[in-house]
């Protein structure tokens, strides 16, 4: 043993500085997540404590999805596109820098002034054809929370928009902070009377909003303090690539993020007390997502850029590979324990008030189907941060929308044979359609630069 050990650590200063600048990330980004994550689980617990799976979190819920699902499909395409940009712009003089970074905050600002405009005008439509089978009293629920949540976009935009720029310097507490309106949440169900939930719930989600994207702003200004002027222009010339890239990457991405208004929309079909059941499997599921995919991914895109732009895309495919085999791994070790405690985890994270053992059950339940897309999700995200960093976008796209069709199909067929649990399966069926197609891109990618070598 003490000669292996010897081995291992003889072997260490051997390893490639790129691959310790990802263990690191992933390290403190694995860290954020997880006391993020936690405040989102004990939020979550409060909840599960004072309403159950009643028609109040069936509402919060949805709103949530009908709130966030625009702004995070554009800050899905858009931070996949912006980080190497911001990557490259480090070398461009000042006064470039506070050009263009100028005019993205005043788009950001007007793009999310325009999805608060939409959904006002929208929402009835939108309430009664997601919602159309749940109780009146949980519809009314729905209809006072989007009335003081829409604005929410602008400040999930802007910080995203800032997370992106402190993501392509390598720093990541901004996934620490994104865990603070699950803390103002939380605070605001506990220090509230019950017959006040529903306020608990919409103010304690815009105080978490607000606090967050103003700590990243400062973060940020700290970090990077170039002086910048809105404007409601697009003359700088990083704008071409940007929007050219974008609208490539777009269709593929928009049509991934659409899938959890479709797994929502599936599981009113199954009536009251649905939604709210896959949405606490999905939040104790997205803890372990987060703390593996989230990380690697956040840690590697930055990382795969800068070795591209250097020239040397070759590298950056080997040392792809090898975190995707590593990922998958560890993805299928916790897919295995973690099935193995779900009635342990649910009934330590809800069990208690308003939720019974009985939602323990139907809550672990999905949780355990939705363990299969574990290991496929997290070694496919790393393969899709080396496609970003090196432009191919559209191979992105088309990835993208083989896999929402195999989700689609998926949902339909498993849906018919499992019930409610037939969404999650569908969902594992989406992540390794991706990961196989990614593979196979990759292997390509290698076979090109044997040749060309």
């Amino acid at each position: 043993m003490i000669s292996q050990l010897a081995e291992w650590r003889s072997r260490l200063p051997k390893v490639h500085p790129d691959h310790l600048r990802i263990a690191r990330g992933a390290a403190r980004i694995s860290v954020f997540v997880l006391l993020g994550r936690c405040a989102g689980a004990f939020k979550e617990m409060a909840v599960a404590y004072r309403f159950g799976t009643g028609g109040i979190v069936d509402a919060y819920q949805l709103t949530l999805a009908l709130v966030s699902w625009l702004p995070v499909a554009v800050l899905t395409v858009f931070g996949i596109v912006l980080i190497p940009v911001f990557v490259e712009l480090r070398q461009q003089p000042e006064e470039a820098q506070a050009r263009f970074l100028g005019e993205l905050e005043a788009w950001v600002i007007a793009v999310g002034v325009g999805f608060a405009i939409l959904l006002y005008l929208c929402w009835p439509f939108a309430t009664h054809l997601f919602a159309g089978n749940l109780s009146p009293e949980t519809i009314g629920f729905c209809r006072y929370m989007v009335t003081f949540m829409a604005p929410l976009g602008i400040l999930m935009l802007a910080s995203g928009m800032y997370a992106a720029r402190l993501q392509s310097r390598e720093r990541h507490i901004n996934t620490l902070l994104e865990g603070l309106p699950a803390v103002f949440v939380l605070t605001f169900v506990l220090s509230s009377h019950e017959r006040v939930g529903t306020y608990a719930l919409v103010w304690g989600t815009i105080g978490g909003y607000i606090l967050q994207t103003v700590l990243v702003r400062l973060m940020l200004w700290r970090l990077d303090p170039i002086p910048v002027r809105l404007r409601l222009t697009t003359k700088a010339p990083e704008w071409r690539r940007v929007l050219v890239s974008a609208r490539v990457l777009a269709v593929g991405q928009l049509m991934m993020c659409c899938t959890p208004i479709f797994d929502q929309f599936m599981a009113v079909g199954f009536g009251d007390g649905a939604v709210a059941t896959l949405g606490y499997a999905n939040r104790v599921l997205s803890l372990l997502l987060s703390m593996g995919a989230l990380a690697i991914g956040q840690a590697t895109l930055p990382v795969f850029s800068d070795i591209v732009h250097s020239g040397d895309p070759g590298h950056a495919r080997r040392t792809a590979v090898r975190w995707t085999i590593l990922m998958f791994i560890s993805g299928t070790v916790v897919a295995l324990f973690a099935a193995l405690l779900a009635p342990t985890l649910i009934a330590l994270a809800f069990q208690r008030g308003a939720f019974t053992a009985s939602d323990t059950e139907a809550v672990a339940h999905l949780f355990r189907w939705g363990q299969i897309q574990v290991p496929f999700y997290f070694s496919s995200l790393v393969l899709l941060t080396l496609s970003a960093s090196a432009g191919r976008y559209r191979q992105m796209s088309a990835i993208a929308l083989s896999g929402v069709a195999a989700k689609v199909l998926g949902n339909v067929l498993f849906t018919h044979w499992l019930g409610i649990a037939g969404i999650l399966v569908g969902t594992a069926l989406m992540h390794a359609t991706t990961l196989i197609i990614y593979v196979r891109y990759a292997y390509t990618w290698s076979l090109s630069a044997k040749r060309a070598s």
